[in-house]
């Protein structure tokens, strides 16, 4: 009751309930005056019938017929008396069934449950929160983002405007809070002082306000951006973004350094300090056909071979593993021994049988990012888009349906060793892939993924490698978090850095089964500010070591699972 009391006090208080419930006195008092007339006219017709009744039984028939429950055994005999009933059932009918129900719903008990439902809705975080991300935005961007950080033990909140999403969030187990997004008070609500991070991946003019209002409250809370303009970049980094990034180009740069069947050379990807990580095709080199061992590449280059791609999956080798025509060797290496690697492949002959322009589908800001990654590293390439561009006299771009084959004929798809496909639109992704896959058996296919879940799906359909936005955003934020903590090798792998975990201190790697149980392989020991690259089965690692290694999401989970660190 003490809760009631409390709610019904809030609403009323509030400037439009104050309105509301005027106009709600208003309308009862309205109904009142027909109880009082209709009572008076019932004693005048039924005196007029020879009737006594007491003005108790009076109201009590007004109210009786009024709300449509019945005479009960006063009742009318003349015409007159029957007439007034009429009129006074109808006028009930209008007005307490009608009238009254829609009033009470819209002035008082709707109002009301707003207030209830914004009750539901939290408006701040919990003072003891800090070292937090706050996310100013929510898609499955976000929600991917915060599974990530979820799983490193980082806590984030969620800042929406709207009381029904945020309700919808917070009912699936979200931290989510209510608020609105360019009001200082907000930020502070969200003790963003304390935080971590804010990421803001709003447009860019609504962007602009948020980290303008951030900046009132707190100078020197890092801020995250994301820039869907290029024009932008200057103005949201003036507003005072810490980093301002366009994940779209960054995305098609991505894309563009997996091109293979340029050259047989290893193709860099990532570094971890002076640990470099690179792919290299085994389709006719010297490799092909034979297994790890007898390759003898860690003997020759000093390279180790920690993973392979064979048609779109990822696994860890061991000396047995056959090197096929569509296997892609994933190296690890210092510079130098990367160097010696591509002298041994230099030697091997090339063959020429597919040597035409990158076929790139699609020319949005990722594709045309594509195409501007691949003339700075001298390749040629072909732009297929539908739509009119603005530089249409580049001879490079073509314009037409992906799904024309008299188009890709001209683009080069007979002859291109890489097709990427860049739309963002997964289901014509997953069309272009199974088609392209059709038309050229032998050709790389790398494909972006809008949504994580279609990623499988690209795989199945063909492609080699996919990449999307979504998993580029976090480790990128994680990164940012955790400097040099993580690199996402392509989606779903990652090389990670962990500490020691008791279980591992102490003992030659031999003895650890680390690949057996997790899925995950050590690829270098970080040991003060020296880097053990492929370390030796024998190594014994210390408490103060840190180790590199490398697996899939799953398989990363799993090592932090059963190998936590002190």
């Amino acid at each position: 009751m003490k809760f009631l009391v409390s709610q019904m006090a809030a609403l009323v208080k509030s400037g439009q309930q104050k309105a509301n419930t005027r106009l709600m006195i208003r309308f009862l008092f309205i109904l009142l005056s027909f109880f009082a007339a209709f009572t008076v006219l019932f004693h005048f017709l039924m005196a007029y019938e020879g009737q006594t009744h007491s003005w108790i039984t009076g109201l009590y028939w007004t109210l009786t017929v009024m709300s449509t429950l019945g005479f009960g055994d006063i009742t009318f005999t003349s015409d007159p008396g029957r007439l007034f009933s009429i009129f006074v059932m109808l006028s009930g009918v209008v007005f307490m069934l009608i009238v009254l129900p829609f009033t009470f719903i819209q002035f008082f008990y709707a109002p009301w449950l707003e207030e209830q439902n914004k009750a539901r809705a939290p408006r701040k975080v919990p003072e003891t929160m800090s070292n937090h991300v706050i996310l100013t935005f929510c898609d499955a961007v976000t929600l991917n983002l915060v599974e990530k950080l979820n799983q490193y033990g980082i806590r984030s909140v969620i800042l929406v405007s709207d009381l029904q999403e945020a309700l919808n969030l917070h009912e699936t187990g979200l931290n989510v809070v209510l608020g609105e997004l360019d009001d200082p008070e907000t930020y502070l609500r969200l003790r963003v002082r304390e935080a971590a991070m804010v990421v803001v991946m709003n447009d860019d003019v609504a962007s602009t306000n948020i980290i303008f209002t951030i900046r009132e409250v707190a100078d020197k809370i890092p801020v995250i951006t994301n820039a869907d303009q290029e024009d932008s970049v200057d103005i949201l980094d003036l507003a005072g973004s810490t980093h301002t990034y366009q994940f779209t180009r960054m995305l098609g740069q991505v894309l563009a350094r997996r091109v293979m069947g340029v050259s047989m050379k290893a193709n860099i990807i990532g570094n971890f300090d002076e640990l470099l990580i690179a792919e290299a095709p085994a389709m006719h080199s010297a490799l092909q056909g034979r297994t790890l061992a007898e390759s003898r590449l860690r003997e020759l280059t000093g390279v180790n071979v920690v993973g392979i791609w064979e048609q779109g999956r990822f696994q860890l080798p061991d000396p047995m593993t056959m090197i096929g025509a569509s296997t892609v060797l994933v190296l690890a290496g210092s510079e130098a021994q990367l160097d010696t690697y591509d002298a041994l492949m230099g030697a091997t002959k090339l063959s020429r049988e597919h040597s035409g322009p990158v076929v790139v589908l699609g020319g949005g800001r990722v594709g045309m990012s594509v195409a501007r990654t691949l003339t700075e590293r001298g390749v040629d390439y072909r732009v297929v888009e539908k739509k009119t561009l603005r530089n249409t006299e580049d001879s490079r771009i073509i314009q037409g349906s992906a799904a024309d084959l008299d188009i890709l004929v001209l683009a080069g798809i007979n002859e291109t060793p890489s097709i990427i496909i860049t739309t963002h639109d997964d289901d014509l992704n997953i069309f272009l892939t199974i088609y392209c896959r059709r038309l050229r058996p032998d050709v790389q296919i790398i494909s972006r993924a809008s949504l994580d879940r279609n990623i499988n799906t690209l795989h199945r359909a063909g492609a080699n490698l996919v990449m999307s936005f979504s998993s580029l955003f976090s480790t990128t934020i994680l990164n940012l978090l955790n400097p040099h903590k993580l690199l996402m090798l392509s989606e779903g792998l990652n090389i990670f850095r962990s500490e020691p975990s008791p279980a591992i201190v102490g003992k030659p790697l031999r003895e650890q089964k680390i690949r057996q149980s997790t899925g995950c392989s050590i690829i270098a020991i970080k040991r003060g500010e020296e880097m053990l690259l492929n370390p030796e089965p024998d190594t014994i690692v210390s408490k103060d070591d840190e180790l590199i290694l490398i697996g899939t999401a799953q398989a990363e989970k799993n090592f932090m699972e059963q190998y936590p660190a002190s």
